[in-house]
């Protein structure tokens, strides 16, 4: 199926910005904030980006969208109400040990950074932050995982790092178009993923 939909694609014309954010697209970030100012700042500044954003403003609700869709980083409060970043941290890590998580917070004591850590959290960036090193970490982590992330669906492996498919362990060549495309309808597998939801999703504005 995947492959059918693939050569539907192949009259695509990708080029310039397009396939630069190609991957942004379904790279999909989970804001938990409960600072409407900083949650807009983040959310229009990541969108502009080329990423999907999610935002909770608390802590039940960000545990709650965790349990019900898979994002590839977490932005993260400390201090938020119902249930605090540290505690959901935690709670998140029970079940998935991969997604980064990013704490913003202004607690910035050596002791209070190691507890950041230990909860389970990948990097620590004290407000106020500069957007710009921001992204610049979240990229870091992108391509920390992406070095380490193999995609499977049925006979079909791709490693990402390598840029390699395997097809019942026989290698197929694919070019970077159709490589990006196959990497987002994996992510999307169990999905019903038509022409023109992949061309919105992919490539729309």
């Amino acid at each position: 199926m995947s492959f059918n939909v693939l050569r539907n694609l192949k009259f695509l014309s990708l080029t310039g910005p397009k396939v630069k954010n190609l991957i942004k697209k379904h790279m999909h970030i989970l804001i938990v904030e409960d600072e409407l100012g900083i949650v807009q700042f983040l959310q229009q500044g990541l969108q502009e980006e080329g990423y999907k954003v999610t935002t909770a403003n608390d802590g039940s609700k960000g545990f709650e969208l965790t349990q019900e869709q898979k994002f590839d980083l977490i932005l993260l409060d400390w201090m938020l109400p119902k249930i605090n970043g540290l505690d959901l941290c935690k709670a998140i890590r029970i079940k998935d040990q991969i997604t980064p998580i990013i704490f913003l917070t202004a607690k910035d004591t050596v002791q209070e950074t190691i507890e950041g850590l230990k909860a389970g959290a990948n990097d620590y960036i004290k407000k106020p932050f500069s957007f710009e090193e921001l992204v610049e970490r979240i990229k870091v982590h992108f391509r920390n995982r992406k070095g380490t992330e193999v995609l499977s669906l049925g006979t079909i492996k791709m490693d990402l790092s390598k840029h390699i498919v395997l097809k019942s362990d026989e290698e197929i060549a694919l070019t970077q178009r159709e490589f990006e495309l196959l990497t987002y309808l994996i992510k999307n597998k169990g999905k019903v993923c038509t022409r023109n939801q992949i061309f919105e999703r992919c490539l729309g504005n």
